[in-house]
């Protein structure tokens, strides 16, 4: 009888202990995250009237998404890469040096991972096709309570805590995308889509500038369109 009441508050306290450990490893090589996006709260600047053909995509894809049917995607083998402007309203309330920062930053990591899957070039023509991109929406992390959310144990474990509650982690930051894919000549649209990213639980990030989440975001779209692209014109994905 005795045996059995020690053993039972060690086995207690061992139970916590490995639910403390996943708490601290819960999501804890994720840069960024997959967000919501409402379609009703979208405003479409960029891609006009498909805005009310976008349909919700898988976790592997992005929030919400339309693809043209008709689009014979294995005819393209160049991409032409429009300027990536920021279409964010009056309440984004982002410096215009940080909005050029962001764009610019966009826009030279959006060439690279491209540029490593299909040749990319400046001028338009028959199969080639142009990827515009425009910034709807950015917002900064808090950076020394990040700091500490993602670095100091205790305080990281807090933050997974509020991750399992709501699905986020406290203090991040986080950026909105709209793009579409067009045929550089005709100018028909392709394809077309609306993403937004947050902040992960990585320790990586604890030391990053208030807009390094938002960097992150780009670089993610970044390859994952350029992985995209590559697949469809390939033929060894479809859309």
């Amino acid at each position: 009888m005795n045996k059995q009441r020690i053993s039972q508050p060690w086995l207690a306290n061992k139970f916590i202990g490995f639910v403390l450990l996943g708490l601290l490893l819960l999501s804890g090589c994720t840069t960024v995250q997959k967000a919501p996006v409402k379609q009703v709260e979208l405003n479409c600047g960029l891609i006009g009237k498909y805005c009310g053909m976008l349909t919700t995509g898988t976790d592997e894809q992005m929030a919400l998404r339309y693809v043209n049917p008709a689009a014979k995607w294995s005819q393209y083998h160049k991409v032409l890469i429009a300027p990536v402007t920021f279409w964010g309203g009056e309440e984004a309330k982002i410096p215009q040096s940080d909005q050029q920062t962001l764009v610019n930053y966009f826009q030279q990591t959006l060439r690279e991972q491209v540029g490593k899957k299909l040749q990319v070039v400046d001028q338009p023509g028959p199969g080639v096709l142009t990827l515009t991109v425009a910034l709807t929406d950015a917002e900064s992390a808090t950076p020394v309570l990040r700091s500490i959310s993602m670095i100091v144990p205790q305080a990281h474990m807090l933050s997974n805590l509020k991750y399992l509650a709501t699905g986020t982690f406290p203090f991040v930051g986080g950026a909105q995308v709209e793009g579409k894919i067009t045929d550089s000549v005709s100018g028909q649209v392709l394809a077309a889509g609306v993403d937004k990213r947050l902040g992960g639980g990585s320790f990586t990030t604890g030391f990053q500038w208030q807009w390094g989440d938002v960097e992150n975001a780009m670089n993610f779209w970044s390859e994952q369109v350029a992985n995209k692209l590559s697949a469809w014109t390939s033929g060894t994905e479809r859309p």
